[in-house]
């Protein structure tokens, strides 16, 4: 269901296609926190070449791939996963799906090999919003949001992410992803 007044921890948004701000440029966005004071997300779909490994030279089996959470703090690392079975720590944002937790455990658990990239998602900064700006965005028409997928999709390594995501808001909605990139392709 598509409600642009239901954004709350969990919500998905979605950019419109013709986005002009790069930094979410056809992105999907976890939101995972919203409050009066502001809110905070990562882009889903923005994978960066580095890897864990480069960032933190002591996950040596860190071949896990660091994905561009937003333009805010790209001095910060940040993880949403689905592993609390074997974390044990994390704040849970939708239905068995967690922002952040132990990183000392998580370093364990991933040189252990007890961690996989289906379970795990890093981010080098994130997205975010100060008071009412992302209420203004909505209004703007600047994004979609909905809570309506599945936790596989915010896992999946898929190119295709923002597409994927923008059929499955419905027939009122799917034609806007097969809209060119760029307008003047058309």
């Amino acid at each position: 269901m598509i409600s642009q007044n239901n954004h709350q921890s969990g919500s998905l948004l979605v950019s419109e296609p013709f986005m002009l701000d790069p930094n979410f440029k056809r992105s999907v966005v976890l939101l995972t926190e919203h409050s009066d004071s502001g809110s905070i997300g990562f882009v889903l779909n923005q994978r960066s070449d580095l890897l864990l490994s480069d960032v933190i030279p002591d996950c040596w089996d860190g071949n896990f791939p660091i994905f561009v959470g937003g333009p805010v703090g790209n001095d910060t690392l940040h993880f949403i996963h689905r592993c609390y079975d074997k974390l044990l720590s994390g704040i849970e944002v939708k239905d068995g799906v967690y922002w952040g937790g132990d990183f000392e455990t998580l370093k364990i658990l991933i040189n252990s090999n007890s961690i996989h990239p289906q379970e795990i998602r890093f981010f080098i900064g994130y997205s975010g919003w100060g008071e009412e700006q992302l209420d203004t965005e909505l209004e703007q028409n600047s994004w979609l949001i909905t809570n309506n997928y599945t936790t596989e999709a915010l896992f999946t390594d898929g190119d295709n992410l923002w597409k994927e995501i923008v059929i499955s808001l419905g027939p009122k909605y799917a034609h806007i992803a097969n809209f060119p990139e760029n307008p003047m392709w058309n």
